[in-house]
């Protein structure tokens, strides 16, 4: 009989031993308790996921400031040695040119929520000076175009010295981040000044009008394809690639600024984009295919 029970106890035990191995998690040391905690477990709301952030660029701002030299005030653009900022890529009003302004904005908007204040023959050390400007007027997009002049000297050596050229370009945004933190940056490339010399070369009038000293660095002796005339423009070349590399590295620094990726720098503008007065600063034309370039870039989602 004791032999019976003994092997009925230990029957009971190995049953229960396997049942509290399986899913009844109530055979656990812990008990009631336990039993307490996986149902607290199992009725817990699962969480919600995290917002998602707001990107920081938006594609239709509603307001425009433009900064930069000449190309921004259109010079040469409808008159010789004249600025012509209705036909400006970043803020005209010209229909045909179709601005970057005009095409976020509207006819409407484009005269009272665009500031033009850029200057004619303007190097990047003034660019501080200019932000601080456009900060005041509170712009939601900032345009820049600015460093053809510091490579455009009368020669080489008195081109802007990269590291100069940096810190202007860093004070410059620090100044705008000072006065509109909010504000979004547009950044064009430096146009390749060495195409522009391959292009207008081979017009006799660009000749003539080049030899009163635009741009000598780059364009004194155009004719010239000697050994000493193509290291000169080599080195102002590689100067420009210097310039857009501070200004790509600079902006990318900056979660509100965009580069243009090269993109004016690599643009081939043929002799029809080109001002026929000095056949170096854009044309309409040349204006009109500027405003596409920023437009797309600025539009990118």
């Amino acid at each position: 009989m004791r032999g019976r029970r003994r092997f009925r106890g230990a029957v009971a035990a190995a049953t229960a031993a396997l049942l509290c191995g399986g899913v009844l998690s109530g055979c656990t040391s812990g008990g009631p308790a336990a039993e307490e905690a996986t149902r607290a477990a199992t009725t817990r709301p699962t969480p919600k996921p995290a917002p998602e952030r707001e990107p920081l660029w938006d594609v239709s701002p509603s307001s425009v400031a433009a900064v930069g030299d000449s190309v921004t005030r259109a010079f040469d653009a409808c008159d010789v040695l004249a600025d012509c900022p209705e036909v400006s890529w970043a803020t005209g009003t010209d229909t045909t040119v179709n601005s970057l302004a005009l095409r976020l904005l509207g006819p409407a908007k484009v005269a009272t929520r665009s500031w033009n204040l850029a200057r004619t023959g303007a190097r990047m050390a003034e660019l501080p000076a200019q932000m601080t400007a456009a900060a005041a007027e509170k712009p939601e997009l900032v345009t820049v175009m600015m460093g053809a002049n510091d490579a455009c000297r009368p020669t080489p050596d008195l081109m802007t010295p990269v590291a100069d050229f940096r810190l202007s370009f860093e004070t410059a945004l620090a100044r705008l981040r000072k006065g509109a933190p909010t504000a979004q940056v547009y950044v064009a490339s430096v146009p390749d000044l060495k195409h522009l010399w391959s292009t207008g070369r081979m017009i006799p009038e660009g000749l003539e009008v080049w030899k009163l000293g635009i741009c000598g660095s780059m364009l004194a002796d155009a004719t010239d394809l000697g050994p000493a005339a193509e290291r000169r423009r080599a080195t102002v070349h590689e100067r420009v690639v210097a310039y857009n590399t501070v200004l790509r590295d600079v902006c990318a620094k900056d979660a509100r600024c965009r580069y243009d990726g090269g993109a004016v720098f690599g643009f081939r503008f043929d002799g029809g984009q080109l001002s026929p007065w000095d056949w170096f600063h854009p044309s309409k034309d040349g204006q009109a295919r500027l405003a596409e370039l920023a437009y797309r870039r600025v539009t990118e989602e």
